[in-house]
């Protein structure tokens, strides 16, 4: 009779306890891998936000440069200036109220310079020559022909915009032809902050900031024959990416301001700029 054999007393595989170690081992190493995943996902976001906010700094910082370098800009010789209206005087006018504050023009009362309150985006409104504001209206004069040009800066719901007037019409010189228009210049906009610096009285300056002051002082200054000669300014711009998580809490003050603790789920930076105004200088030197 064939015999069935048995079998046998230990069969291979693995124990309870070998098995427990397997998945502990696995879960540990799955969790690494995906915290080395969060990980890089969250510094590439950060990359990512720094860059944007960066370029948008560089390119924002470079406009207004190139606008803020012709402040008070009025040039009797050269320029081809529309002369429908008495243009010695408004270069007289121009040249001594580069910088406008509330209560220079009569049809707008409200229009000028403000230092806001603390927390609050200042407001910048200045007078030039030129061909077209800063939204490229020429409000209605001939191609090439320059004007009396208004521009407003002014932050509204994290926006830096800005709107452009004909000084003219501002002034009660002439009828508007063309109506005013705003442009957004750069959104994500958490501040914008701006200092005045004056010279000495002009009869005694030789055209250098001695102090810088904000928008709620020139009135006064203007009575005491000094005149702003440069801008200061700071923009604190954010992220568009809310995803971004920074470990700690920020904080930032700009210019005059009083420092602000940041979101962190944004990256912020500030970038700031003085620029001595050309034209002014030249002016008040050439007033001794």
């Amino acid at each position: 009779m064939r015999r069935i054999p048995h079998a046998p007393a230990h069969q291979n595989g693995f124990s309870l306890v070998e098995l427990m170690v397997t998945l502990t081992l696995g879960l540990l190493i799955s969790a690494a891998v995906i915290q080395v995943l969060v990980s890089s996902s969250v510094t590439n976001k950060l990359n990512q936000a720094v860059a944007q906010v960066q370029e948008s700094g560089r390119f924002i910082m470079g406009r207004l440069s190139a606008e803020f370098y012709e402040v008070g800009r009025y040039d009797l010789v050269t320029a081809n200036i529309d002369n429908s209206v008495d243009t010695i005087a408004e270069a007289a006018y121009v040249q001594n109220n580069p910088i406008a504050i509330p209560g220079d023009f009569g049809s707008i009362a409200s229009l000028g310079s403000v230092q806001t309150a603390s927390g609050g985006s200042d407001k910048l409104v200045v007078s030039m020559l030129g061909t077209e504001d800063c939204t490229g209206n020429n409000h209605g004069y001939a191609v090439d022909a320059e004007f009396h040009v208004v521009n407003h800066y002014f932050v509204s719901g994290n926006a830096l915009k800005c709107t452009g007037y004909d000084g003219r019409v501002l002034r009660g010189l002439k009828v508007q032809a063309v109506s005013p228009s705003t442009v957004t210049l750069l959104d994500n906009v958490e501040s914008f902050q701006i200092q005045f610096g004056v010279s000495d009285t002009i009869t005694s300056s030789r055209g250098q900031a001695i102090r810088y002051v904000t928008a709620d002082e020139i009135g006064g200054l203007r009575n005491t024959n000094q005149q702003v000669v440069s801008l200061r300014w700071a923009l604190m711009l954010k992220s568009y990416q809310n995803e971004v998580q920074q470990t700690q809490a920020q904080k930032y003050a700009l210019l005059n301001e009083a420092a602000r603790t940041m979101s962190t789920s944004h990256y912020y930076q500030v970038f700031s700029k003085t620029l001595a105004l050309r034209n002014m200088k030249n002016f008040v030197r050439s007033s001794q």
